[in-house]
């Protein structure tokens, strides 16, 4: 790897493991792209909680939006550490990043999704198009329907796993939810991943690459409808010895 994918792979690494290993799972000519996509993700997960103060979040957030903007426009570098690294991005993937980082402006307040619906199209928004800007870094086109549905479901997963530390830090909770409430989310999520999953059977390597990162997400989704207790408990994710194994079982069904 080039010096700037290795300075986005620590960068995941240490940020984001769950991805880092996935991506290291996956043969050495998808890597590049991808730590490059994943790294552009992490900075704009993080701006939105760099700062106490939503405007001065805010204001970060903007940053990483008009950098990737300008990138995707005129192949302007971002002056940051990853900058060299997206230069090779697919235009359209820089979009989708773009598109990810307006939606992220909900990070940065306090303010509760207020049903289901506007919950689920934060996770289309976010979760979603990040799978479908690591397909499209990786040349796929088409199947966006079936990619944004798969990353959907799996940034449930995700977001129930953190919902104890989001409602201790009351942020990106949804509005008088139950645990049973969430069970159902979580049903519904297994439901769309299984038809996301059918209409990606037949895509090329390139879906199946981009979705590794998703290898938990059955698993989480499957506890939560089962035994929605286990959320705020924090008991979804599991051993690290099972997360593990089950990315070995994952990559081998590649």
């Amino acid at each position: 790897m080039s010096d700037p994918v290795t300075v986005c792979a620590e960068r995941l690494a240490a940020g984001d493991p769950d991805r880092f290993a996935a991506v290291m799972a996956l043969p050495g000519r998808a890597r590049a792209p991808l730590f490059a996509v994943y790294a552009a993700n992490l900075e704009l997960a993080r701006a939105p909680w760099a700062a106490r103060e939503p405007m001065v979040a805010e204001i970060r957030l903007q940053w990483w939006i008009d950098a990737l903007g300008a990138l995707a426009a005129a192949g302007t570098e971002p002056r940051h550490e990853i900058g060299p690294a997206l230069l090779n991005i697919a235009p359209e993937a820089l979009e989708l990043l773009v598109e990810m980082g307006e939606v992220r402006r909900t990070d940065c307040w306090s303010d509760p999704f207020e049903d289901a619906g506007r919950l689920r199209d934060y996770l289309d928004a976010t979760s979603g198009a990040l799978t479908l800007a690591a397909a499209r870094a990786l040349g796929l086109s088409g199947h966006e329907a079936a990619l944004r549905a798969a990353g959907a479901a799996a940034g449930l997963a995700a977001w129930l796993v953190a919902l104890p530390e989001l409602t201790a830090r009351g942020r990106l909770c949804l509005a008088g939810a139950r645990p049973e409430d969430l069970a159902g989310l979580a049903s519904e999520a297994l439901v769309a991943l299984d038809a996301a999953e059918v209409g990606l059977k037949t895509a090329p390597e390139a879906a199946r690459f981009a979705t590794l990162a998703h290898w938990q997400a059955r698993r989480i989704l499957h506890h939560a409808a089962k035994a929605p207790e286990r959320i705020a408990a924090g008991e979804l994710r599991g051993s690290e010895f099972r997360r593990r194994l089950s990315l070995l079982q994952a990559r081998a069904r590649l």
